[in-house]
């Protein structure tokens, strides 16, 4: 009897023994890295959905990159690097050793689960108007014809949440992954409007409310008459340390004014690429002989190659505008008020012959046509203290165009490009947007303006629809104010500058708010005129101030002035950091009066590159903000 119980005690050790073991067997083989993430399902792969036999999603919840992925199969090679950039994401880049067709293939079957798309795996309806790529070309297919859409065709937009999904498909591999990381959605504060920024007008209007036109407000005015400013650790995070100077600034563009990390691969070569590359070339050996009387010479970096530059931009520039996009936010410009720049520009180009072609294949740019203000005005919640709608419809946009052309993919964006004056278009468009040529009047290089891809656009308060009548004033004998300021209290710089010069100094002119009519005559009667920042780097003084024959001094660290890979600033402007706010007379009563009349002359030599016509005009504002964006497109291809 005792055998018996030891014999039974043993066989039942053992017995537990070989369960614990396959027990612990079975675990280990749930973790390994199997086909569809378990045994049971490696096994009979039947039991997955027969979609799952192009890629299978592997999700792997993580507070941010940790991995530094580099696969021949991919679609995309991404490098990650944790929190190294601004955006706090990291830029997927075209994998150029990936067949052209596996690329379209992937860019018309994976968009994401947003409802203007069709999910993943699932087959696209009729009406998605996907261009398709032939399973038996060896490249990608010319497009006969566009899309036929309807003008009024609107994005829905999706439900946002505090995470964002990068993913990652290889396509030869049963595994892809994605990155869920924890996003809080910027929060935003409201505050009081006052109406008027002492910004002028260039329409020669001395009615002080006509002149002011919208309410001035450096960052916004939402649909309840407040304003939001950001507040988010990703917007503010520093893309560069300390103050960059204008000279370090313009040393940065001529050194290296197009950094290898900017360069384009296309996943596949088209007709345009090749033109762009004979561009540069002759950009790159243009001959130092011109003769354009209408250039002077010395307020350029190299007005050889600027002509030269601007002459092939007329020859050769072919942009295709995209049919998606519902009114007013799409297709419909604002041509008045402190934002009115994106307006005429988008109003030019649509009426351009010259640059414009229905034909995608031909073009060398796509311009995304919206308005940056009439998205805050039309989108925003008011009380939401939140981007997350903003940035949701313009993604769900962008998603509509990946899904229905071939083109941003070929180039994950790098020749697509918008045109944004309202202050919030650097945060709106930071993420999806983040290869795209962004035109920007917010050209703040702590906000992750990018040297040599992006453009700094100039902000111009209109209301008349001849914004270039009122022009000129004083010669410099009759200046009898040495620097004069005017506006509201906006940001943390214009306190500064009145705590020290308001009512300090009679040739001093240092005001908060003034009449419209006031305003101009100061302007037209001082020698300089102070453009300090508001809540935002840019201002429209620096317009008016060359207007009105004024040297502007700019008194906004890290800005990034328009046309500075063309316009040479130190040669008609005056940067003072904004540190040195305490010595602005001192400053100023140091330049020598042979140097002040260079700038006054150059001021006024520069003055047609900063003027909107009802037409455009060789060299005006609307040539020269296109030069920009054509300009950096050439630079970013690769040889």
């Amino acid at each position: 009897m005792a055998v018996a119980d030891f014999l039974c005690r043993a066989e039942t050790r053992r017995v537990l023994w070989v369960m614990g073991g396959v027990f612990a067997f079975s675990i280990l083989f749930q973790f390994c890295e199997l086909p569809y993430g378990n045994f049971i399902g490696s096994l009979f792969s039947r039991m997955n959905f027969n979609r799952m036999n192009y890629v299978n999603t592997q999700i792997n919840f993580t507070g941010g990159f940790d991995e530094k992925i580099s696969r021949n199969d991919s679609i995309f090679l991404i490098e990650s690097k944790k929190n190294d950039d601004s955006s706090g994401v990291e830029l997927l880049k075209p994998n150029t050793n990936l067949a052209p067709e596996r690329v379209m293939e992937f860019g018309n079957r994976f968009r994401g689960n947003n409802g203007n798309v069709a999910p993943v795996f699932e087959q696209q309806h009729k009406d998605d108007n996907i261009v398709p790529l032939p399973s038996n070309t060896e490249s990608p297919p010319l497009i006969s014809s566009p899309p036929q859409v309807d003008d009024n065709l609107i994005v829905p937009i999706a439900s946002q949440t505090d995470e964002i999904a990068v993913i990652v498909v290889p396509l030869n591999s049963t595994n892809a992954t994605i990155h869920l990381m924890n996003s809080p959605a910027p929060s935003v504060s409201h505050r009081h409007v006052d109406t008027d920024d002492n910004s002028t007008v260039l329409a020669g209007s001395h009615n002080p409310n006509e002149a002011t036109g919208l309410l001035r407000n450096d960052h916004s005015l939402s649909a309840n008459g407040s304003t939001m400013t950001k507040r988010t650790p990703a917007a503010k995070k520093a893309s560069v340390e300390g103050v960059v100077s204008i000279s370090e600034m313009t040393n940065m563009l001529l050194r290296s004014s197009h950094p290898s990390n900017l360069l384009t691969n296309p996943a596949w070569s088209s007709a345009g690429d090749k033109e762009l590359l004979s561009a540069k070339s002759q950009i790159e050996t243009a001959p130092n002989n011109i003769s354009d009387l209408g250039l002077y010479a010395p307020v350029y970096h190299n007005v050889s190659k600027f002509k030269r530059s601007y002459e092939l931009m007329e020859q050769n520039l072919k942009i295709y505008i995209y049919k998606e996009g519902k009114r007013p936010i799409f297709h419909q410009p604002k041509l008045k008020g402190i934002y009115a720049s994106e307006g005429w520009f988008m109003k030019q180009l649509k009426a351009s012959k010259q640059f414009l072609t229905d034909d995608p294949n031909k073009a060398h740019l796509f311009y995304l046509p919206f308005s940056s203000q009439t998205l805050e005005e039309v989108v925003y919640v008011p009380g939401s203290h939140s981007f997350d709608k903003l940035k949701a419809f313009l993604n769900n946009y962008l998603d509509l165009i990946k899904g229905r052309y071939p083109f941003w993919n070929r180039t994950q964006g790098a020749d697509h490009f918008l045109v944004a004056c309202h202050d919030w278009a650097p945060e709106e468009t930071r993420r999806e947007m983040a290869n795209c040529i962004k035109s920007l009047c917010n050209a703040d290089l702590r906000e992750g303006f990018k040297f040599g891809k992006d453009a700094s656009l100039p902000e111009t308060n209109i209301v008349s629809t001849n914004p270039s009548r009122s022009l000129g004033g004083n010669r410099p004998s009759q200046r009898k104010f040495l620097a004069f300021f005017a506006g509201n209290m906006h940001g943390y710089v214009r306190p500064i500058l009145l705590k020290y010069w308001q009512d300090k100094d009679p040739t001093m002119k240092i005001y908060g708010r003034m009449d419209n009519h006031d305003y101009i005559l100061h302007m037209k009667s001082s020698k300089y005129c102070i453009c300090a920042r508001g809540h935002e780097v840019n201002s429209p003084r620096v317009v008016e101030s060359i207007s009105y024959q004024c040297v502007p001094v700019i008194i906004s660290d890290n800005f990034v002035p328009p046309f500075l890979e063309t316009l040479n600033w130190e040669t008609f402007a005056v940067f003072v950091q904004e540190k040195d706010i305490p010595n602005l007379k001192s400053i100023l009563e140091s330049i020598p009066l042979r140097r002040y009349l260079n700038l006054y002359n150059n001021v006024m030599k520069v003055q047609q590159h900063f003027l909107w016509h009802p037409e455009p005009v060789k060299y005006d504002t609307f040539y020269m903000i296109l030069h920009s964006i054509w300009y950096n497109r050439v630079f970013q291809i690769a040889s």
